[in-house]
């Protein structure tokens, strides 16, 4: 494991691209496209995006180890999509990701948040949980490699 020293939290650009699509390859059974992600940054006017920058003691160049985008509309934030490299999940990243996408969020004018995540994702909604989310329903079938369950959650207050 190399020497972790400062993680930075930084408006995802164009040539970020390369290693977000590493990442959510990694992470998600139906991963995004790159032309998902073009278009989000291009042309989604709701649209934020911001990736996780981590400075090691031992790289001149500081590595992307996760993002997190989600879109803005009137009052309500939703969270698109979040993801960590999995050599650098349980160290706290994607809490600080969706602290970072809480507060972006609430300096845009929302003042509430919501998101779906898979119903076997215990990880992620005991993340959710612990930041003030609560489960407000499901949506039966909605992720199209297995037909699982999303739980959807909110949080009322940012």
């Amino acid at each position: 494991m190399p020497v972790i020293g400062e993680i930075e939290i930084e408006k995802m650009k164009l040539k970020d691209l390369p290693r977000v699509i590493e990442i959510e390859l990694t992470s998600f059974s139906t991963p995004w496209s790159h032309y998902a992600f073009l278009s989000e940054l291009r042309d989604n006017h709701f649209a934020h995006y911001v990736v996780a920058k981590l400075k090691m003691q031992d790289k001149e160049e500081p590595e992307i180890v996760g993002y997190a985008g989600m879109w803005i509309v009137m009052n309500e934030a939703h969270i698109t999509n979040i993801a960590v490299a999995p050599d650098y999940r349980g160290m706290g990243i994607g809490k600080l990701l969706m602290e970072n996408m809480m507060k972006l969020a609430k300096e845009n004018g929302a003042d509430k948040m919501t998101l779906e995540v898979r119903k076997s994702n215990y990880i992620a909604r005991h993340l959710y949980e612990r930041l003030g989310f609560k489960a407000r329903g499901i949506r039966k079938g909605y992720y199209s490699d297995n037909n699982e369950d999303a739980v959807i959650m909110w949080k009322d207050e940012l």
